[in-house]
């Protein structure tokens, strides 16, 4: 973990640039703490792609903090701003039960945001922790998704289902759940098509698909993953609410946080939607894709040192 919190450091810079260095000007541009000292934190934050009700909830809790510790200098919040973002993405336990149960899991997300590379990432992961695992390659539409798919099936050395451009998902998804079964695979990763959220047709798959593994596996535990690009920031945030209302989401994996200023978009994301970041995905390689930790995650946006932010 701590090359990967260097790594998630590094990665976090142009977000570290538009939102650390705005709270730091704040701090240093304020003797006292007063209306407009928030009022200028807020707009700092919200800029940041925080998001304004994770903003209202994290300033609320700092102004508590700041009265019940009697703090007047602005410099000697900044700790207690950190807490209360860390706060916000605290959403219960972050659970990984597929990990432990025969699990179907089927991941979502519209094209681009890296949903068929996380599904290869995904399965070698799982792979690398002694599981069999099988994937259903069931985004049919896109041309290249299966072949892509396939490489990273050989890549992480396990077997997929499917991969036929223009074959029926519903039905790739049978096969596979009924392959799973009988080759007692742990897990099964199902890509599906990148939809785009305003496509009702498309949403009306996803229902169905989810009724077949319902009829299918009824035993299996069930994870629904929706892929978010952390470049789109707010769009991010909206593709979320989208794909909630057709599917029950148990978990985000929030990829391509490497080079983007929009980081702020994680504490959005778990402060206002009460779903779990479980993944993030900080560059090309599998071992770029990691368990999400928001501890970790704010502790790199701040630049804490390493071994401050491990001890935590």
């Amino acid at each position: 973990m701590a090359g990967f919190f260097s790594r998630l450091k590094e990665s976090l810079s142009k977000t570290r640039d538009n939102i650390v260095n705005g709270i730091d000007s704040v701090f240093g541009g304020f003797s006292s703490i007063d209306e407009d000292f928030y009022e200028e934190l807020e707009e700092t934050l919200i800029m940041g792609d925080i998001g304004v009700n994770a903003t209202q909830k994290i300033l609320e809790r700092l102004r508590t903090q700041v009265k019940e510790n009697h703090i007047k200098e602005p410099g000697e919040c900044r700790e207690f701003l950190i807490q209360s973002i860390k706060e916000q993405m605290q959403v219960g336990q972050t659970a990984y039960e597929f990990e432990n149960r025969q699990s179907v899991i089927l991941v979502i997300g519209v094209n681009g945001v890296g949903k068929t590379t996380s599904v290869g990432k995904l399965a070698a992961i799982l792979k690398g922790q002694g599981k069999k695992v099988l994937i259903a390659a069931a985004d049919t539409y896109r041309a290249a998704a299966g072949e892509q798919l396939s490489t990273w099936a050989d890549r992480a050395g396990v077997d997929m289902i499917g991969g036929v451009a223009g074959a029926d998902p519903a039905s790739v998804v049978y096969d596979a759940v009924n392959a799973a079964k009988a080759r007692h695979a742990d897990v099964l990763v199902c890509d599906t098509a990148g939809r785009l959220h305003n496509k009702k047709n498309l949403m009306e798959e996803l229902k169905k698909i989810n009724r077949i593994i319902d009829r299918e596996f009824p035993d299996a535990h069930r994870e629904n993953l929706v892929v978010l690009d952390g470049t789109t920031g707010q769009n991010a945030l909206n593709q979320a609410r989208e794909f909630g209302e057709t599917a029950e989401l148990t978990g985000i994996i929030l990829t391509k946080m490497d080079g983007t200023a929009k980081g702020g978009i994680a504490v959005a994301i778990q402060s206002e939607l009460h779903i779990p970041v479980k993944y993030i995905g900080v560059g090309e390689k599998i071992e770029d894709l990691q368990k999400f930790d928001p501890e970790l995650f704010v502790n790199a946006l701040f630049a804490l040192e390493e071994q401050e932010a491990l001890q935590e």
